[in-house]
């Protein structure tokens, strides 16, 4: 019974030190500034290109990279 506590209050412990996990859209996450205006750049270029289309531009996350691909109106 004493190793059940030692165990549990170990796996706690390193749960809560653990590094956090890479979520770049997650409230209070850390982007640097350029990241941020590289994105919104690219963001608007999408949605441009899409216009030409009569599309919109839509975000997907694909191996922490963000792509845009255009989709029809709604």
């Amino acid at each position: 019974m004493r190793w059940t506590g030692v165990v549990c209050t170990t796996l706690i412990a390193a749960c809560a030190n653990s590094p956090p996990v890479d979520n770049p859209s997650a409230p209070g996450s850390f982007r640097a500034p350029v990241d941020e205006r590289r994105e919104a750049r690219a963001l608007e270029e999408a949605e441009t290109n899409c216009a030409k289309q009569g599309k919109h531009a839509v975000a997907r996350r694909e191996e922490g990279e963000t792509l845009y691909d255009c989709a029809d109106r709604h």
